[in-house]
């Protein structure tokens, strides 16, 4: 009985943490590729919709009118890349596990303004920029990251004409 009772314990003190871990893993790592191949797609989609950083437009374009538009999104790091950001934060060095997510905050949040703009009948994006914030955990001392929150915004643009007739 005491046997079985150690098993039980060991198993609750170590496999459940792993179990745990490994679950985090593949169900976040399932997550994360089902989400950069909607990413993809969706980009395949837009291609040829102008979105640029820079603040003036080419002299070529006539704009009959402009709109803010904004695309914004908060996404979390799964339990498993969380416990590996935080060993290697105490060794310093790249953090590797966060740049696919700071990657698809910041591709997902450009997308939503796109779609955005192309919803209201625009027709470009100018003057993109990005805007991160990070989210602190609930937790007892508010410290961590519990996820970002990527903010993409520019100004969207109708063309009166293509081009204009000074051409």
């Amino acid at each position: 009985m005491d046997d079985t009772f150690e098993q039980i314990n060991m198993f609750l003190n170590f496999g459940l943490p792993l179990l745990i871990l490994m679950i985090a893993y593949f169900v976040g790592s399932t997550i994360e590729k089902n989400h950069f191949q909607s990413i993809r797609k969706r980009e395949a989609d837009a291609h040829g919709f102008p979105v640029v950083s820079f603040s003036t437009m080419p002299d070529d374009w006539n704009v009959s009118r402009s709109h803010l538009v904004v695309g914004s999104i908060v996404i979390s790091l799964d339990y498993f890349k969380r416990v590996i950001a935080g060993l290697r934060g105490l060794i310093g060095g790249r953090i590797k596990t966060y740049e696919p997510l700071l990657e698809r905050a910041r591709r997902e949040a450009i997308l939503r303004m796109l779609e955005e703009a192309r919803a209201q009948g625009y027709d470009a994006v100018i003057n993109v920029r990005l805007e991160t914030s990070r989210l602190a955990n609930a937790g007892r001392d508010g410290k961590g990251i519990a996820g970002v929150e990527m903010l993409a915004f520019g100004t969207a643009v109708k063309f009166g004409s293509r081009f204009s007739s000074s051409r």
